[in-house]
């Protein structure tokens, strides 16, 4: 199957965020609702991309080999745990910030407005707060951070940092 171009740029953005939801995909490539991108997935890119167990949308093999597009998550290894840390991840520059800003795994978790501050304190910079939280449920999605339910969900490192490979997308 020949991909025109804007097939091969979308499901090239499909292997770069995977895993992803719609609406990550949404806002990338600028359509008006999840449903569309669905739709486009279904009718152009059926054969590149599945939904994995909690439904997010990820890049097959042959769409990896077809872009060559490192994926957004990388396994550490062939003989390594289904539930080990991942080796490698890439993410846009405010997700390797709040990476680096989030309390660590030996560390008390902390909330979206705490993390907020702590990148306005170690960065000046001033991020929206919905966008610090979708960074941070997204590294809860790739697996290197995770979720404490207390009187508001907090977040934490759940892997030393030094064991994960961190490459910053452009923006």
């Amino acid at each position: 199957m020949s991909l025109t171009d804007e097939e091969l740029a979308r499901l090239e953005d499909v292997v770069e965020l995977q895993p992803t939801k719609n609406s990550e995909l949404q806002d990338r490539w600028g359509v008006d609702s999840g449903s569309e991108v669905h739709q486009y997935l279904e009718g152009h890119l059926k054969d590149y991309y599945y939904r994995d167990d909690d439904s997010l949308i990820r890049s097959t093999p042959e769409a990896v080999e077809l872009t060559g597009v490192e994926p957004g998550v990388e396994p550490p290894g062939e003989d390594a745990d289904a539930d080990a840390t991942p080796g490698s991840i890439r993410l846009s520059p405010l997700e390797a910030k709040v990476f680096e800003t989030v309390a660590g795994p030996e560390e008390r978790s902390e909330s979206v407005v705490s993390v907020l501050n702590g990148l306005r304190d170690a960065f000046d910079i001033d991020p929206d707060v919905d966008d610090v939280r979708a960074a941070l449920q997204r590294l809860k999605r790739i697996g290197v951070v995770e979720v404490r339910y207390r009187a508001v969900p907090t977040f934490r490192a759940c892997v030393d940092r030094d064991e994960v490979s961190v490459t910053v997308t452009e923006e």
